[in-house]
């Protein structure tokens, strides 16, 4: 269980060596991201009072020290070669990128992986960093993500590894990984979160305007995603309305009514902006929003299921089936809040 505020203990604790090991074209945010979320939650115990050190000390290290082109041309600096690194380190992650396929074909890397892994109190990977670890033999039996658009490859290379496509990131045991991009420092503010509280990693969240520390469970997709990638002003704006208006009459017809379409015209310009029907999008938007009513509230399933539009507890549960492959009562109990879990 996690603290919601620091323990003494946490406060006093040595500091921590966060590691990142990067290569040519990584994507240059998997590891500026995480990091500064490591570098702001150090400074951020120090404003407050709670420690007079940084908690985190944070470097790069890759083949050979020194610049490294990222995939954007933005270029980092690795503070040393990787392989003098053999000890003293607490989080050791693996970019993703371009570069993270060249990379999982260099056995020397990979060799030093397999040796650090358990020296080490967590180990992890950003977006296709994952296929790092795989390539070092790091994931069998484990559950484990990657960008959504990998998922299917990781899986089909790494038969022994449960890859999760949906989740932003995954922990199982000491091995942590993590969606695509920004999901590196939703990542990252759930260690700070086991290491010092979820009231330090909120300030985080808050400091970097990450206007919501979000669980692991939350879904790489989302109704915003959604309302971006339809280009007709009439179905973005629909779009828009079926999110806070869950519990109404959703169907193809009502809809079409609402934006004065005969509903096979609807349907067909609908699926044609978000490339799915009408009817799976409204059950995907119900599901996005009982998960996070599971994640955040103690409401039993047949409430959160009439909140969400929902017929009952048993069609809100063959919907999760179908969309996330885990019953609404799995769901909560892999995926509910730290905070919600203190309080319950």
């Amino acid at each position: 269980m996690l603290n919601d505020r620091v323990s003494p203990a946490a406060a006093r604790h040595a500091r921590r060596n966060v590691v990142f090991l990067a290569f040519p074209d990584v994507q240059v945010l998997d590891v500026t991201g995480p990091l500064e979320v490591f570098g702001r939650a150090a400074r951020l115990l120090v404003e407050r009072g709670l420690r007079r050190d940084l908690a985190y000390s944070v470097e790069i290290v890759a083949a050979t020290a020194g610049p490294i082109k990222t995939s954007s041309g933005i270029r980092i600096v690795a503070d040393r070669r990787y392989r003098d690194v053999r000890s003293g380190v607490d989080t050791l992650l693996v970019a993703g990128g371009r570069g993270a396929r060249p990379a999982a074909q260099d056995a020397a890397l990979c060799r030093w992986l397999a040796r650090m892994a358990p020296r080490v109190r967590r180990l992890g990977s950003v977006c296709t960093g994952t296929f790092v670890l795989a390539a070092a033999g790091l994931l069998d039996g484990k559950r484990v993500t990657t960008h959504w658009a990998s998922c299917d490859t990781l899986a089909t290379q790494n038969p022994r590894a449960r890859v999760e496509p949906d989740p932003i990131f995954v922990r199982d045991g000491r091995l942590y990984t993590s969606a695509g991009v920004t999901a590196g420092m939703d990542l990252a503010l759930a260690m700070v979160e086991e290491d010092f509280g979820r009231h330090v990693a909120l300030g985080v969240a808050r400091q970097l305007v990450m206007f919501l520390q979000r669980p692991g469970g939350q879904s790489q997709f989302s109704s915003q995603l959604a309302v971006q990638a339809a280009d007709r002003e009439p179905v973005r704006e629909l779009v828009e309305w079926i999110a806070d208006h869950l519990a109404d009459d959703l169907s193809v017809s009502a809809l079409a009514d609402r934006i004065a379409m005969s509903p096979r015209h609807f349907a067909r310009v609908f699926a044609s902006e978000l490339h799915m029907t009408p009817a799976r999008f409204v059950e995907v938007q119900r599901v996005e929003a009982a998960r996070r009513r599971l994640e955040e509230s103690s409401d039993g399933v047949e409430r959160v299921a009439a909140s969400c539009g929902f017929g009952g507890a048993e069609v809100m549960r063959r919907a999760f089936l179908r969309t996330v492959r885990v019953s609404p009562s799995d769901y909560r109990s892999r995926f509910r809040s730290s905070l919600q879990r203190k309080g319950a």
